[in-house]
């Protein structure tokens, strides 16, 4: 998630969110997560982060140096976590330095980090030259570093002993053993594009607290447990139910892609999941809308519903709009429901607000047989890529997808 947008220009207005995080090693140096999640957001007691005299540091540098050195910027959201930060950045204007030259972004978080570090040393006793204007450094005075914004990428990338890499550091700072830098190299950065994007942006970034006292409060559920189901779908029997399904999509090279992304145990078919687990052992029915029945949704939702409040658990990749309709509609009747996602879980999965809600209180069971792929918003999902995860859906349910026709 570190790349750039090779057709954005970085100095240019606009929002980024950006999600810069400590040095690997460090644990949680800027806090921790304390509160209650039955306390309201706006309540002392409800999530937040207690931040230690270093989060207090990297706060203060956050909202003060940024906007001192380049006064176009203005960090609006912000949230330190005990190990990143994620905060909204907003150029008013083309980022501009003080000698009036374009600026990269990563010009200005290099800098941020830099100052941070620089602070950081000294409360940790990395550097005791008292000598130095290091020393006395006051808050809000992180150094824009003058260099090009290629110059600045590059050192980025390759950061070692100081966030930026280069004689800056060297020149000012000469130590006799290495500095362990605070934060590690680069940074990731999302560019919302709408207002709906924007305000989903502003909501992660708040809920940030409360989403981690969820996952810690229910380790078992709230984090991805590898290679837990068995399909009992082998590649072969796949290979079939494609071909058959799907034949004007169909074709090896389309089965040669599927196969390569799928978790596979002894040429079976495997989930990784996220959530209740438990609820693989009650009555499963697969719920899968075809463009044939569109007539009949209504039918279709209403008989799904009633065997959903009867005690079943609905399946579903939850593709269509009908299909997104009547899992949609189970869980804000309180019905649990298995959702197949359309990607694997990374080693860092972060659910939306509502879907951590959901598998927190044991009524959602999120399941993937993908293995973890950097996708961008407009990619395209296939037909056989979703007929896949139908024929999961079945198989895991032991159901056909049209059982819900039947008297």
């Amino acid at each position: 998630m570190k790349r750039r947008s090779l057709a954005h220009e970085y100095n240019r207005c606009g929002y980024y969110h950006i999600t810069i995080s400590v040095a690997k090693g460090l644990r949680q140096p800027l806090g921790k997560v304390v509160g209650r999640l039955d306390k309201p957001d706006g309540d002392s007691e409800a999530p937040h982060v207690e931040l230690s005299p270093i989060g207090q540091m990297v706060e203060e540098e956050l909202r003060e140096s940024i906007s001192r050195v380049y006064p176009m910027l203005e960090v609006q959201d912000y949230v330190v976590m005990p190990e990143h930060l994620h905060f909204l950045l907003v150029a008013h204007h083309d980022v501009l330095s003080r000698s009036g030259k374009k600026t990269h972004l990563g010009h200005v978080i290099a800098g941020f980090k830099y100052g941070c570090n620089r602070r950081y040393w000294v409360m940790t006793g990395a550097l005791t030259n008292t000598g130095s204007d290091l020393a006395t450094e006051s808050p809000g005075t992180v150094m824009p570093v003058n260099m090009g914004a290629d110059t600045a990428d590059k050192n980025e990338k390759n950061a070692r002993n100081s966030v930026l890499g280069d004689s800056v550091a060297k020149k000012h700072y000469v130590a006799t053993k290495e500095l362990t830098p605070l934060f590690e190299a680069g940074y990731c950065d999302v560019m919302p594009v709408d207002t709906d994007q924007l305000a989903t942006q502003r909501a992660y970034i708040h809920a940030n607290p409360r989403s981690r006292l969820q996952r810690t409060l229910n380790r078992i559920w709230l984090q991805p447990q590898r290679l837990t189901i068995n399909t009992a779908v082998s590649l072969r029997a796949l290979y079939g139910y494609l071909k058959r399904e799907c034949p004007q999509q169909f074709t090896e090279f389309v089965f040669s892609d599927i196969e390569k992304r799928l978790l596979k145990t002894n040429n079976l078919i495997m989930c990784d999941s996220y959530g209740n687990s438990q609820l693989l052992n009650r009555r499963l029915l697969p719920v899968v809308c075809h463009r044939k029945d569109a007539a009949l949704l209504a039918q279709q939702k209403a008989r799904c519903l009633a065997e959903a409040a009867s005690g079943a658990v609905l399946v579903s990749a939850r593709i269509s709009r009908g299909e997104q309709e009547i899992i949609d509609n189970a869980l804000l009747s309180g019905y649990p429901a298995i959702r197949i996602e359309d990607n694997g879980f990374a080693d860092i999965f972060h659910p939306s607000a509502n879907r951590i809600d959901d598998c927190a209180s044991g009524n959602l069971l999120l399941i993937t047989p993908w293995t973890y792929q950097y996708q961008s918003r407009d990619k395209s999902i296939s037909v056989p890529f979703c007929k896949t995860m139908n024929c999961i859906a079945q198989a895991i349910c032991k159901t056909k997808d049209n059982w819900w026709k039947e008297l």
